[in-house]
């Protein structure tokens, strides 16, 4: 069937020189609305700082900027009332604003779109919604942080094996573990902050500007922003701050996965390091005795997710001319999909946080485990017997294998069969291989000495405000 058959004279609001309209399939895959209706906030606010800068530059009345500013704040609120059925046949939330507001202020509606464009009007929507989600994203951070810092000093004496390899290297304090998570979301605090959504698209049009006397510094200052975009092409194309903030959200999932994976890890009976609380666990249905840390499994699978999100995004800018391209329509889901799988995710781990007690019995039986105390072995022959560090990671190595052998402990090892090793080792060594001694002695900055992490909690609540 022909276009000419499928549709009579456009009705669309761009469609003055059209004379049938669009196909149906076309429709279909140009509307919008169903997923940038939730840029109706921002739409909302960003056409109500246009309205009064067109009336202060006198391109329009002070009557048709009032009904505008009453005509908009009326459908906000109907929105937020559930009062307003969405028109997909006019394609995105701004004509759906528009169409609306014409039907409350006749022709004062018509005049609302002078000096701006769809292209500038999105570019500053999403720029402020991304702003938004940056805000949201933040506040989760903090409070992840908050309760990691009340967990740290709970457990900042709680000895456990640290890991590499995931094979058991030396003993750490269940507060410094914690605490590098503390730092992880420390930086993706900062990622967040560090977006570039501070400059205002308003008033580039389409690509080139307007020829009206339009004053873009009064409505970025009116938005919050701290001052216009500089190049109108830019700034209806780009998507920076988008793949920024998708690019954040996949490094703090990355994050929030380790954390998880760790999580499963410690919550099996081989590890039972830890206890997560009974309401972000669920049980089998075949198998009575299970309690599965799901919670901590979505986390772990979501980030996949969110990593998709920016890989689809970056696909599909990768290859774009200015100014404008119809792709960019595709900018929106995924980075609405990565914010709110990002914020269930932050709140779902502080939650197990919270909730999470640890195994203190279970943790030191555990760092004892594998030899953990070799290095402090061979960094007490350099230190008290001068030995160069080869040397003694060699000497060492014999210490283990026989330790092995024998099914012990290097603090099991008698004094005589040491110095059958080497005959310089003296009853010394004995006082550097218990765990308690191996982790009270890492004080140097950044170690897991408990007084370390109790210094590092008191800098970080100083830091936060929270002391």
């Amino acid at each position: 069937m022909s276009e000419k058959k499928q549709g009579s004279k456009s009705n669309q609001m761009w469609g003055g020189h059209y004379s049938v309209a669009p196909a149906e399939l076309l429709q279909k895959i140009n509307a919008s609305i169903g997923f940038d209706k939730k840029l109706y906030s921002q739409d909302i606010e960003a056409s109500m700082a246009h309205a009064k800068m067109l009336v202060n530059q006198k391109i329009i009345s002070a009557e048709d900027g009032n009904n505008i500013l009453d005509g908009l704040k009326r459908i906000k609120r109907d929105i937020e009332d559930g009062l307003v059925k969405w028109n997909y046949a006019l394609e995105d939330i701004h004509m759906n604003i528009e169409a609306r507001l014409k039907k409350l202020t006749g022709d004062s509606a018509s005049r609302l779109h002078t000096a701006r464009s769809r292209n500038d009007q999105v570019a500053t929507d999403f720029k402020m919604w991304v702003r938004d989600a940056i805000g949201k994203a933040n506040r989760r951070l903090s409070a992840i942080q908050d309760i990691l810092l009340v967990k740290a000093e709970e457990y900042h004496d709680t000895i456990m094996p640290g890991f590499t390899h995931l094979q058991s290297a030396q003993p750490i304090t269940f507060g410094h573990h914690l605490m590098a998570y503390y730092e992880m979301f420390g930086r993706d605090y900062a990622r967040f902050s560090n977006i570039n959504v501070n400059e205002c698209p308003l008033g580039a049009a389409a690509l080139a500007g307007t020829s009206f006397p339009i004053d873009r510094e009064y409505t970025a200052n009116q938005l919050d922003f701290e001052k216009p975009t500089r190049n109108s092409l830019d700034s209806v194309s780009d998507r920076d701050f988008a793949l920024e903030y998708l690019s954040a959200a996949s490094i703090c999932m990355m994050h929030l996965s380790r954390l998880a994976e760790e999580m499963v890890i410690w919550t099996s009976k081989q590890f039972d390091f830890i206890k997560l609380p009974e309401e972000f666990t669920t049980g089998s249905s075949i198998m009575p005795q299970k309690r599965n840390p799901d919670a901590a499994e979505l986390v772990r699978g979501k980030t996949g997710r969110v990593y998709g999100d920016l890989m689809g995004l970056l696909t599909t800018m990768k290859g774009l001319p200015l100014a404008y391209n119809k792709d960019s329509q595709e900018d929106k889901e995924p980075v609405f999909d990565a914010a709110e799988t990002l914020e269930d995710c932050l709140a779902v781990m502080i939650g197990m946080i919270e909730g999470m007690s640890a195994n203190k019995e279970k943790m030191r039986a555990a760092a004892k485990q594998g030899f953990p105390t070799a290095t402090d072995f061979a960094d007490w022959l350099v230190r008290e017997l001068n030995i160069p560090f080869r040397d003694a990671h060699h000497i060492t190595g014999q210490a283990v294998k026989l330790a092995e052998e024998k099914n012990c402990g290097l603090e099991d090892l008698s004094l005589d069969e040491l110095q059958e090793i080497h005959t310089d080792i003296n009853d010394g060594i004995f006082a550097v291989l218990s765990v308690e001694n191996s982790v009270n002695s890492r004080t140097s900055y950044g170690g897991t000495a408990p007084a370390n992490v109790l210094a590092q909690i008191k800098s970080a609540k100083k830091e936060s405000g929270n002391v």
